[in-house]
């Protein structure tokens, strides 16, 4: 790509009477009854997968393991009122010790036959949707998921706090679409960053870049705020998929003027670290404020930064 200036500008920025109270439900007939409905075998290819003729719809077995507060799994420890409603340890708390469905104090009761049976459990990753084929036991499957490299990337754009999910050429299309972000084709990028008054930004994030590389995307992010008592500038670039991809490219990053010179070079961040994180870890480029001026020239009032740099890919 030839290489091109770019000024970017800071955006502005019901109750029922209970019996005794029992110690946990020790239901062997429920639970022999679900797991002689739940069975799982294994296919030629190795992975586990459900079977069984008389296997139950995975909505029966999520309604016996939902919470009915948070409607989120539940994991040990699983509570119990004294007339046997459940649920999660952490809505316990919420509801002040008072079990939601029939407003009877709910005690330290756990439902312990409830926590056994999901322990014989074997569900789809919950996002099967998306390409994860295996199944997890019931009490492995919440750490798999929080790492499944088919779970969905959160949108990288800096400028504001975005929730949108998706994957790469979804977020890709919505950068361009929704955020308005500059979008280039090619390894190398000759870009310059404006502000007057910059003695005024103490926390500044310019507009995010991407660029298609490789068959990649790379996002390139550039930012002032305080480090320590100190306000920098910071350039650093994210790459638009998983870490273990991301190792497979460097990149570098030039500022200079007046016959000084910084250079920064490394491996791209995936973006499933926020640019925060990166950020917050030094990870980058980065110019003092007094520095950066001084690359500015003139009198020093306005930030003109050029920055330059490339991203390659590692043999």
């Amino acid at each position: 790509m030839a290489p091109g200036t770019v000024k970017m500008e800071v955006p502005e920025s019901p109750m029922r009477d209970g019996g005794d109270t029992p110690s946990s439900i020790e239901s062997s007939e429920v639970e022999s009854s679900l797991l002689s409905k739940s069975t799982v075998t294994t296919t030629s290819s190795g992975r586990k997968a459900a079977s069984g003729t008389a296997a139950p719809p995975h909505s029966n077995v999520h309604e016996l393991l939902e919470c009915p507060v948070c409607t989120n799994s539940m994991y040990p420890p699983i509570h119990q009122c004294p007339n046997g409603h459940t649920l999660c340890s952490n809505c316990k708390l919420r509801v002040h010790n008072r079990c939601p469905t029939c407003r009877y104090e709910l005690g330290n009761i756990r439902c312990l036959a409830l926590e056994k049976v999901a322990e014989s459990l074997e569900l789809p990753c919950r996002f099967q949707s998306l390409g994860c084929p295996d199944i997890f036991p019931y009490y492995s499957k919440l750490k798999h998921e929080s790492q499944c490299t088919f779970r969905p990337y959160n949108c990288p754009y800096a400028g504001s706090e975005c929730s949108v999910t998706g994957d790469i050429a979804w977020l890709v299309a919505h950068l361009r679409d929704e955020h308005k972000v500059d979008m280039h084709n090619g390894c190398t990028f000759n870009h310059r960053y404006v502000k007057s008054n910059p003695q005024e930004v103490e926390n500044a994030t310019w507009m995010l870049t991407v660029f298609n590389c490789f068959g990649q995307h790379f996002c390139l992010h550039f930012e002032a705020f305080q480090l320590g008592m100190a306000p920098v500038y910071m350039a650093f670039l994210r790459f638009m998929g998983d870490d273990n991809e991301a190792k497979n490219f460097s990149y570098s990053l030039e500022v200079g003027a007046n016959g000084r010179k910084l250079i920064w070079q490394g491996v791209p961040r995936s973006i499933r670290d926020s640019h925060r994180k990166v950020r917050d870890s030094h990870d980058g480029l980065i110019i003092q404020r007094n520095m950066a001026l001084f690359f500015s020239g003139g009198d020093r009032k306005e930030l003109k930064l050029r920055v330059t740099g490339r991203i390659w890919k590692e043999q």
